[in-house]
């Protein structure tokens, strides 16, 4: 079976997160799968937290479309940046140059975080917005670089990715 990323003869990188052996070692799906699961589960407790601590009980949920709404789309969206984020790192091990593109995305999603987190302070979240939300991913950051570096030589990849840039030019 081939490497998580490359069908016999070459193709689409869909088919091996179907088709990969769910023994092999690194499998797309599977492991971001599980990043979202903990990094949507640290960054609940984060927010039920801080509201708790506040004296308002599930507060942060409640503005966002109540706990089973918030909870749904929460774990939904955080399953799927899970297994696009691994996805891109399994892309890393076969193209350096990905590593760029990688971290580029992460800063824009950083900054679209920060701006949903200053609409959120002005919609009724108020001045704990930064601390609710933005404290939240930053947990979230903390929790799923731990996570990927224990399986992933992240470093590894990113000065790969400088030297192969240095070489072309």
């Amino acid at each position: 079976m081939p490497e998580d990323g490359a069908e016999p003869g070459g193709g689409s990188h869909a088919y091996t997160i179907l088709m990969t052996d769910t023994g092999s070692r690194h499998n797309s799906l599977r492991e971001g799968a599980r990043l979202g699961f903990i990094v949507a589960t640290s960054v609940w407790v984060w927010v039920a937290l801080v509201d708790l601590i506040v004296g308002e009980p599930f507060h942060t949920f409640a503005v966002l479309g109540g706990i089973v709404v918030f909870t749904l789309l929460h774990y939904i969206l955080h399953i799927a940046y899970g297994v696009a984020i691994v996805s891109g790192i399994h892309g890393v091990a076969r193209e350096p140059r990905l590593a760029i593109a990688l971290a580029f995305g992460f800063v824009i999603l950083e900054i679209a975080l920060a701006l949903i987190t200053v609409l959120l302070s002005q919609m009724g979240l108020g001045s704990l917005a930064w601390l609710r939300i933005f404290g939240g991913n930053v947990v979230g950051v903390a929790v799923a670089f731990r996570l990927l570096s224990r399986g992933h030589r992240l470093r590894e990849a990113l000065r790969k990715a400088e030297r192969q840039e240095e070489a072309d030019e």
